[in-house]
């Protein structure tokens, strides 16, 4: 069995009793990624003679100091595209970014290495995480390593299919309306969309500011508190960072669900859900009251809603913070245009992909003079009415569970020719979203043998709960130990 399969803490161990060292570790990672990824397609760049630097320094730091090292230190781990990294090419998955070089790195990279964590690479993305199954790349698919022929889902796909295929220990991603949550169901690993502010935004690339969460992606639920420990907390670079203390999150796993009030709501399970997903979820609901919990019928009525206002609000955003990317410094240029009105059109064009120009068009529109109050502004006010549909909910229940997506990973090219049925991949996940609160998928069953994540939504800085009760899910599904079947270096693209 490769140590890339272990958990975190056991991983820590074996540094600390000198079993294996982390240059060990990050060799046997950057071999597996040769390997393997060939077939998957997660990382977009490796950092390796970086990441063996980063190693030999956590091994020192080890040595030194095993019993104040940081659970983390001489972990490898790796970053989604739209995480700045200094001095390694990050570009969104986009080709207006190509070449760009960031002088900064991320809050939560910077604060990732501080403890000695070793960053293996970037890992591909949607194009400026724009998408629901990782194909608006403008680089390359990848692959979902339970199946080949599959999308891992988006937009942080490269994230969990690195995961999946333990090609990495853990990895960043983000969370707009279900980037971390919806790859990480499709893929059979954790996700955690925290709240919003409980993790600084800064360095993160935006799509739409308001909604925008770095969260973690690991194979077992502790490995996520480890991580999410580590990432979270107040930043003065980011002023929409909350300034509540983190607090040691590990210690709400061993809680179990015995007493807990969980809500199911009766519009998520009214939605056309696969017969496979609907099965897990239910069997897996009956698994938790079975251990104590008390499942409560709930309300949100202004879900109905929640997909329209979402794809009204995030173009918006997405007109307003790409509308920097010029393609003068970086990206593909244009040469010999007549005006520079011209070359920025032509580079625009060039350098963004069908999917960003369609979001960056509609929400040039729904801004526009004339249809800010029609558009915009009801979408705001729908906003506040989901935020306030589950702010009523939590006064009644300590945490809400549903399916994580509607169906199991589809087929590479099945939805891409439509958007609309791409777009309500995310029905069950862009809620908390707009409502700004905290989230996370965990591995619950298989529909034909693909992974189904079970969804666990908090409130506002509510992770605790939301970690409780993922590894009582976690606990009766007894599934993190179990590999795609056969290998990812065993298979081969359709």
């Amino acid at each position: 069995m490769s140590l890339l399969e272990e958990p975190i803490s056991e991983l820590a161990r074996g540094l600390r009793a000198r079993e294996f060292s982390s240059v060990e570790l990050t060799q046997m990672a950057l071999a597996e990624i040769e390997a393997k990824d060939g077939a998957v397609g997660a990382f977009l760049r490796t950092t390796g003679s970086a990441a063996l630097d980063q190693a030999r320094a956590a091994d020192r730091r080890l040595a030194a100091d095993p019993a104040g090292a940081s659970t983390l230190c001489g972990i490898p781990v790796a970053y989604k595209d739209v995480l700045c990294t200094k001095g390694v090419e990050t570009t969104a998955g986009s080709r207006i970014l190509e070449g760009f070089v960031p002088p900064y790195s991320a809050t939560a990279v910077l604060r990732l290495e501080a403890v000695g964590a070793v960053g293996l690479g970037k890992l591909n993305c949607d194009e400026f995480a724009m998408g629901s199954s990782n194909e608006n790349s403008a680089f390359q698919e990848t692959r979902n390593p339970w199946d080949l022929g599959r999308v891992p889902g988006g937009s942080s796909g490269g994230s969990a299919a690195a995961v999946a295929a333990r090609l990495a220990c853990a990895t960043l991603g983000s969370d707009t309306g279900g980037s971390i949550r919806l790859p990480a169901s499709f893929c059979g690993v954790v996700g955690v969309k925290p709240s919003y502010g409980r993790v600084s935004r800064y360095g993160l690339i935006p799509f739409a500011s308001s909604l925008d969460q770095i969260g973690p992606l690991t194979k077992t639920v502790e490995d996520a508190a480890h991580v999410l420990e580590v990432i979270a907390g107040r930043d003065s670079h980011d002023s929409t960072s909350a300034v509540a203390p983190v607090g040691d999150l590990r210690r709400h796993l061993s809680g179990g669900v015995d007493g807990l009030r969980l809500g199911v709501p009766d519009e998520y399970l009214a939605m056309d859900l696969d017969p496979g997903v609907r099965s897990v979820f239910e069997h897996t609901a009956r698994e938790l009251e079975a251990a104590g919990a008390q499942l409560i019928p709930v309300s949100l009525p202004s879900t109905e809603y929640a997909l329209a206002a979402y794809y009204v609000l995030a173009p918006a955003e997405v007109s307003s913070n790409l509308a920097r990317m010029d393609g003068v410094r970086f990206g593909p240029g244009v040469a010999g245009a007549p005006s520079l009105t011209e070359a920025y059109e032509q580079a625009r064009h060039s350098g963004f992909g069908p999917e960003v120009r369609r979001r960056i068009i509609l929400g040039t529109y729904v801004l526009s003079s004339g249809y800010y109050d029609a558009y915009y502004l009801r979408a705001q006010k729908v906003r506040t009415l989901v935020a306030r549909d589950f702010e009523r909910v939590f006064g009644e229940v300590d945490a809400v569970i549903s399916p994580t997506a509607p169906t199991p990973a589809f087929r590479l090219g099945e939805r891409v020719a439509d958007p609309l049925a791409m777009y309500a991949t995310d029905i069950l996940t862009l809620p908390a979203n707009l409502a700004g609160i905290s989230g996370i998928s965990v591995p619950a069953g298989f529909a034909a043998g693909l992974p189904v994540g079970l969804q666990v939504l908090g409130p506002h800085l509510g992770e605790g709960v939301c970690l409780r009760v993922a590894a009582a899910v976690e606990e009766a599904a007894d599934l993190w130990r179990k590999l795609p079947s056969p290998t990812p270096h065993e298979l081969r693209p359709e």
